[in-house]
Protein backbone atom coordinates (compact mmCIF):
# COMPACT_ATOMS: atom_id res chain seq x y z
CA UNK A 1 0.00 0.00 0.00
CA UNK A 2 1.47 3.43 -1.12
CA UNK A 3 0.19 6.69 0.66
CA UNK A 4 2.22 8.79 -1.74
CA UNK A 5 0.31 11.13 -3.48
CA UNK A 6 -0.02 10.28 -7.51
CA UNK A 7 2.02 11.81 -10.02
CA UNK A 8 -0.60 13.12 -12.31
CA UNK A 9 1.32 13.09 -15.41
CA UNK A 10 2.23 10.22 -17.59
CA UNK A 11 4.20 7.69 -16.38
CA UNK A 12 4.30 3.68 -15.73
CA UNK A 13 1.04 4.23 -14.10
CA UNK A 14 -0.64 6.13 -16.63
CA UNK A 15 -1.64 5.06 -20.17
CA UNK A 16 -3.47 7.63 -22.95
CA UNK A 17 -6.31 6.44 -24.14
CA UNK A 18 -10.14 5.70 -22.99
CA UNK A 19 -12.60 4.46 -25.58
CA UNK A 20 -15.60 7.00 -25.74
CA UNK A 21 -18.06 3.82 -24.73
CA UNK A 22 -16.25 3.85 -21.60
CA UNK A 23 -17.54 6.79 -20.59
CA UNK A 24 -20.32 7.99 -22.53
CA UNK A 25 -23.17 6.74 -19.51
CA UNK A 26 -21.46 8.60 -17.22
CA UNK A 27 -23.17 11.29 -15.69
CA UNK A 28 -21.06 14.49 -16.00
CA UNK A 29 -20.65 13.80 -19.66
CA UNK A 30 -24.50 13.29 -20.16
CA UNK A 31 -25.99 15.67 -23.46
CA UNK A 32 -22.24 15.98 -25.12
CA UNK A 33 -22.80 14.36 -28.32
CA UNK A 34 -20.77 11.68 -29.96
CA UNK A 35 -18.31 13.89 -31.85
CA UNK A 36 -17.78 16.06 -28.74
CA UNK A 37 -17.02 13.28 -26.25
CA UNK A 38 -14.61 10.89 -28.93
CA UNK A 39 -12.09 14.24 -29.13
CA UNK A 40 -12.28 14.92 -25.24
CA UNK A 41 -11.49 11.92 -24.42
CA UNK A 42 -8.61 11.26 -26.91
CA UNK A 43 -6.49 14.60 -25.11
CA UNK A 44 -7.27 13.01 -21.49
CA UNK A 45 -5.24 10.84 -19.33
CA UNK A 46 -6.19 7.43 -17.60
CA UNK A 47 -4.43 6.95 -14.29
CA UNK A 48 -3.86 3.50 -12.68
CA UNK A 49 -4.07 3.01 -9.27
CA UNK A 50 -3.19 0.62 -6.36
CA UNK A 51 -4.99 0.14 -3.21
CA UNK A 52 -3.48 2.76 -0.76
CA UNK A 53 -2.17 5.43 -3.60
CA UNK A 54 -3.42 8.91 -2.81
CA UNK A 55 -4.80 11.11 -5.72
CA UNK A 56 -4.85 14.08 -3.89
CA UNK A 57 -4.43 15.56 0.11
CA UNK A 58 -6.61 17.37 1.54
CA UNK A 59 -5.44 21.23 1.76
CA UNK A 60 -3.50 20.63 -1.19
CA UNK A 61 -3.98 23.03 -4.44
CA UNK A 62 -5.37 21.18 -7.09
CA UNK A 63 -6.65 22.56 -10.97
CA UNK A 64 -8.03 19.35 -12.09
CA UNK A 65 -10.72 16.50 -11.44
CA UNK A 66 -11.32 12.81 -11.83
CA UNK A 67 -13.80 10.18 -13.00
CA UNK A 68 -13.40 6.96 -11.77
CA UNK A 69 -13.77 4.08 -14.69
CA UNK A 70 -13.03 1.47 -12.55
CA UNK A 71 -12.51 0.32 -8.56
CA UNK A 72 -13.01 2.20 -5.60
CA UNK A 73 -11.95 5.03 -3.78
CA UNK A 74 -12.25 6.71 -0.37
CA UNK A 75 -13.15 10.47 0.53
CA UNK A 76 -11.65 11.06 3.66
CA UNK A 77 -11.88 14.13 5.68
CA UNK A 78 -9.98 15.49 8.78
CA UNK A 79 -12.24 16.70 11.62
CA UNK A 80 -11.45 19.84 14.11
CA UNK A 81 -9.93 17.53 16.77
CA UNK A 82 -7.45 16.04 13.55
CA UNK A 83 -9.30 12.91 13.56
CA UNK A 84 -9.48 11.55 9.79
CA UNK A 85 -12.69 10.47 8.91
CA UNK A 86 -14.22 9.04 5.83
CA UNK A 87 -16.92 10.67 4.29
CA UNK A 88 -17.76 9.00 0.95
CA UNK A 89 -16.84 5.49 -0.86
CA UNK A 90 -16.99 6.49 -4.43
CA UNK A 91 -17.44 3.89 -7.29
CA UNK A 92 -17.13 3.61 -11.27
CA UNK A 93 -19.38 6.31 -12.72
CA UNK A 94 -18.37 8.88 -9.97
CA UNK A 95 -15.97 12.16 -9.69
CA UNK A 96 -14.31 14.05 -7.46
CA UNK A 97 -11.98 17.05 -7.24
CA UNK A 98 -14.19 19.27 -9.21
CA UNK A 99 -14.68 21.74 -6.38
CA UNK A 100 -10.73 23.14 -6.87
CA UNK A 101 -11.45 23.71 -10.21
CA UNK A 102 -14.86 25.81 -9.77
CA UNK A 103 -13.96 27.77 -6.75
CA UNK A 104 -9.81 27.68 -7.20
CA UNK A 105 -9.66 26.78 -3.20
CA UNK A 106 -7.82 23.72 -1.80
CA UNK A 107 -9.21 20.63 -1.54
CA UNK A 108 -11.33 19.86 0.63
CA UNK A 109 -11.06 16.14 1.60
CA UNK A 110 -7.96 13.36 0.76
CA UNK A 111 -8.97 11.50 -2.00
CA UNK A 112 -7.11 7.36 -1.78
CA UNK A 113 -8.02 4.01 -4.21
CA UNK A 114 -8.94 1.61 -1.74
CA UNK A 115 -9.20 -1.29 -4.66
CA UNK A 116 -7.03 -1.53 -8.12
CA UNK A 117 -8.73 1.72 -9.71
CA UNK A 118 -8.30 3.38 -12.87
CA UNK A 119 -9.15 6.95 -13.49
CA UNK A 120 -9.63 9.53 -16.35
CA UNK A 121 -7.79 13.04 -15.37
CA UNK A 122 -9.42 16.29 -16.63
CA UNK A 123 -7.40 19.44 -15.95
CA UNK A 124 -8.64 23.32 -16.22
CA UNK A 125 -6.78 23.02 -19.32
CA UNK A 126 -8.83 20.66 -20.65
CA UNK A 127 -12.15 22.57 -20.05
CA UNK A 128 -11.11 25.77 -21.07
CA UNK A 129 -9.86 23.76 -24.41
CA UNK A 130 -13.52 22.22 -24.42
CA UNK A 131 -14.73 26.15 -23.96
CA UNK A 132 -12.75 27.77 -26.73
CA UNK A 133 -13.74 24.56 -28.92
CA UNK A 134 -17.26 24.31 -28.05
CA UNK A 135 -19.41 26.71 -25.28
CA UNK A 136 -22.76 24.43 -25.83
CA UNK A 137 -20.75 21.24 -24.25
CA UNK A 138 -18.73 23.28 -21.80
CA UNK A 139 -22.05 24.58 -20.43
CA UNK A 140 -23.55 20.75 -20.28
CA UNK A 141 -20.41 19.51 -18.61
CA UNK A 142 -20.34 22.43 -16.20
CA UNK A 143 -24.34 22.26 -15.38
CA UNK A 144 -23.88 18.39 -14.70
CA UNK A 145 -21.37 19.28 -12.74
CA UNK A 146 -23.15 21.83 -10.92
CA UNK A 147 -25.96 19.19 -10.85
CA UNK A 148 -23.83 16.46 -8.86
CA UNK A 149 -22.90 18.77 -6.21
CA UNK A 150 -26.77 20.20 -5.82
CA UNK A 151 -27.66 16.72 -5.18
CA UNK A 152 -24.68 15.99 -2.68
CA UNK A 153 -25.40 19.11 -0.68
CA UNK A 154 -28.99 17.86 -0.67
CA UNK A 155 -27.69 14.48 1.19
CA UNK A 156 -25.41 16.92 3.45
CA UNK A 157 -28.43 19.04 4.28
CA UNK A 158 -30.74 15.93 5.25
CA UNK A 159 -27.34 13.73 7.23
CA UNK A 160 -27.42 17.30 9.41
CA UNK A 161 -31.13 17.43 9.98
CA UNK A 162 -30.59 13.91 10.82
CA UNK A 163 -27.89 14.53 13.16
CA UNK A 164 -30.20 17.65 14.98
CA UNK A 165 -30.84 16.54 18.23
CA UNK A 166 -33.19 19.16 19.64
CA UNK A 167 -36.49 19.34 17.38
CA UNK A 168 -37.31 22.56 16.22
CA UNK A 169 -40.16 24.44 18.01
CA UNK A 170 -43.63 24.76 16.23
Amino acid sequence: MSDATVDPVPGPACTTAVEPEEVRDIGLFGGLDDAVLEALVRELRVLELDPGDVVFRENERGREMFVLLSGEMEVVKQSRRDVPSRVAVLGPGDWFGEMSILDVMPRSATVRAIAYSRVLKIGAGDLDNLYRRDPKSYALLVLNVAREMSRRLRVADALLADMATAPLAR
